[in-house]
């Protein structure tokens, strides 16, 4: 196996090169301590993948501080025991604000893990960011294109380790895929296509009609009559802190549709099916195909409305050539439309599957000029080589990436071995990659909001939007100025980055 510096060789010369696998100089203060001493721990938001997160955090070293908007969440997590029956967490301070959390404890915390709703990633990762905490954030790594460039440039600036939680990043197979499209077996790769059984929470029609108040102004038009106030609304339950939850996002009622689950469709909160799973499913694709920023972006979705994501989604990304690499079409493919899942075309699938056999929930192909990788996994860490004979006798090359094999503990290892040894670039989804992962993914949110549409089918209200031209460079959307206002949105007072 070569050495881990390796890592750094592969991207030399691509789009990632430029935003720069570095090495971090000088010691963050808080590690000025020894090499066997204990990290100290802290959990921004501890349920769901929280819980696991900080789980896993625990096994590198103590956990100092829990943090969650529901108290039920928070107490349970408290209360977990360990085997023996002894109380796993009970030393941690309990606390709902982690602003209030990282601003009493900031001099005894080293490293967070922070995996609350995506819209608040962003302000909980930069204010422990700016106190010089190390970060792992779940993905996606931020709400927004303006936020994904903001962390991975503070994270340079602060000098911090950082990991962004796609977990398959750790897997073997993914780094072994990825040796095998840059060894360049398939030949030139000039699309890609990934799909997801994403969304699997109400949003479209079927979201706003489970909210009392949008439920009530939909009918009130419908019947052409004035919208009551005086219908009851749902008061936030007493373990849940409601203001905590909104957070950065703007001031709306309570209702239990949004916590802790169904958040993920609503643009306020969420970042749709796109968001929830193509740093998953995008990710091998995007690492070995040493993708960087795109030239432009198209969305064709179901009807927009402004509180939820569409009901179905197809949106086409342009990269330029990227050294040897030619240009390239990523296409994304989500959600129902006319009862029938939105997938990659018969035609391809029919070059990858069996007689009889289904597609996968959630996948990904690689169509290159002699074959093509066909990943019937979230994580890219399966592969197969279509069609299967003109692979028969392939071995391989010879691995070039350092090997994990540990999944979601094995990315918590390399962020703390990243800390240790202080250099960023041992967790390969640190900032300066996931961000721009990020970056690009979230622009098919915004090409699916921005501008006004080339074309509505006025039977079905489907949305063909006009392509966005990118400059990732400035981040601006060059024909569509109106755009910027989804790169950038305005936060609440008090929730700043």
């Amino acid at each position: 196996m070569k050495p881990q510096t390796d890592r750094r060789d592969f991207l030399k010369g691509t789009a990632l090169a430029g935003v720069g696998f570095w090495v971090a100089g000088g010691v963050s203060p808080a590690l000025s301590k020894s090499p066997n001493e204990k990290l100290n721990f802290a959990g921004i938001g501890v349920g769901g993948k929280g819980s696991s997160d900080i789980d896993q955090a625990a096994n590198y070293g103590n956990v100092v501080a829990i943090c969650d908007i529901d108290d039920n969440t928070l107490n349970a997590k408290s209360n977990q025991k360990e085997k023996d029956g002894t109380q796993r967490f009970s030393k941690a301070k309990l606390y709902n604000d982690f602003r209030k959390m990282l601003e009493e404890m900031g001099n005894q915390i080293d490293a967070v893990t922070v995996s609350t709703p995506d819209h608040t990633h962003a302000v909980a990762a930069m204010m422990a960011i700016k106190m010089k905490k190390h970060v792992y954030c779940q993905k996606p790594l931020t709400h927004t294109v303006h936020e994904a460039r903001a962390l991975r440039e503070a994270a340079r600036q602060y000098k911090v380790c950082t990991q962004m939680g796609n977990q398959g990043t750790a897997e073997d197979g993914l780094r072994r895929a990825v040796e095998i499209i840059q060894e360049g077996v398939i030949g030139p790769v000039r699309e890609v296509h990934v799909w997801t059984n994403r969304p699997i929470w109400p949003q479209g029609a079927e979201g706003i009609l489970k909210v009392g108040p949008a439920r009530e102004a939909a009918l009130a038009a419908l019947h052409g009559r004035p919208v009551s106030n005086g219908g009851k609304r749902p008061t936030p339950p007493k373990h849940v802190h409601w203001d905590l939850f909104l957070g950065p996002s703007p001031n709306r009622p309570y209702d239990p549709i949004y916590h802790p689950f169904a958040w993920r469709g609503w643009w306020d909160f969420g970042t749709g099916a796109l968001g929830d799973m193509a740093c998953h499913t995008a990710n091998m694709a995007f690492m070995a195909l040493r993708l960087g920023s795109p030239t432009s972006v198209v969305a064709e979705s179901g009807e927009i409305n402004p509180e939820t994501f569409p009901m179905w989604g197809r949106i086409t990304f342009d990269f330029p050539a990227r050294g040897d690499m030619p240009p390239l079409k990523f296409i994304w493919y989500e959600g129902i439309r006319d009862a029938k899942r939105v997938l990659p075309p018969d035609a391809l699938q029919a070059k990858v599957l069996k007689r009889g056999e289904k597609l996968s929930d959630s996948g990904s192909m690689l169509v290159g000029d002699k074959g093509i990788l066909f990943s019937p996994n979230d994580y890219g860490s399966q592969y197969k080589l279509l069609p299967e004979k003109d692979f028969a006798d392939y071995k391989g090359p010879e691995p070039t990436l350092p090997r994990n094999g540990k999944g979601d503990d094995g990315m918590k290892g390399e962020w703390v071995r990243a800390i240790r040894e202080n250099k960023p670039d041992i967790a390969m989804s640190n900032f300066d990659y996931a961000a721009l992962l990020t970056e690009t993914i979230l622009l098919g949110n915004v090409a699916m909001r921005a501008g006004k549409p080339v074309q509505i089918d006025k039977k079905d209200k489907n949305r063909l939007g006009r392509k966005l031209d990118w400059d990732g460079e400035n981040m601006q959307v060059t024909n569509a100025p109106e755009a910027m206002a989804f790169i950038k949105p305005q936060y609440r007072n008090g929730w700043e980055l």
